[in-house]
């Protein structure tokens, strides 16, 4: 595998792995100005500073800790893969408590926010995220790596089966939205 697909296959699979605010960040950063719909009077108040947040009532802790049992046994992670494992599992937790800090640092002070305010914080959550992946990624390639040939192959159906939902979970919700 040549490297440049090979950090693309990581990228994707980071992507697939987690569920922070990712999705939240890409429908906002892909919706031109001009495509957004016409309103009589101004738009309603966001009610809550969590509403981005990607799964309300929960945090990404345990959303984490349950990605972590999925992956363990679709992967079917060895004995010998258990370094890299325990490495790319470590990641993941602080990049949860990480997020869930950021988040609740951004909901502490949601009411004293101007528009600009909220749209630094909001900022500030996204570099965040991408500077989690950035650790996430390489300790994701060192697990890959020590895997052989065909538990590769079943971690890309994994992940790729669990884009592939995701991708069609957030159709649905673009429909029910504009429908």
């Amino acid at each position: 595998m040549t490297p440049i697909m090979s950090n693309r296959l990581a990228s994707v699979a980071v992507s697939a792995l987690l569920s922070l605010p990712a999705g939240a960040l890409a429908q906002s950063a892909q919706v031109p100005a001009s495509a957004a719909p016409e309103r009589a009077g101004p738009a309603a108040p966001q009610s809550s500073p969590l509403a981005g947040h990607p799964a309300a009532g929960k945090n990404a802790k345990e959303r984490v800790e349950q990605r972590i049992k999925e992956l363990y046994a679709q992967l079917h992670i060895t004995s010998a893969e258990r370094p890299q494992w325990d490495q790319f599992v470590q990641v993941m937790r602080e990049n949860a408590r990480d997020m869930d800090l950021a988040w609740i640092q951004r909901a502490d002070q949601f009411q004293s926010m101007n528009a600009v305010q909220n749209m630094q914080s909001y900022e500030q959550i996204a570099e965040q995220h991408s500077q989690h992946l950035q650790k996430l990624v390489p300790a994701f390639q060192n697990l890959y790596n020590a895997m052989p040939d065909q538990q590769k192959q079943l971690a890309d159906q994994v992940f790729r089966t669990r884009f592939e939902r995701q991708a069609q979970h957030a159709m649905q919700t673009r429909r029910t939205r504009n429908g």
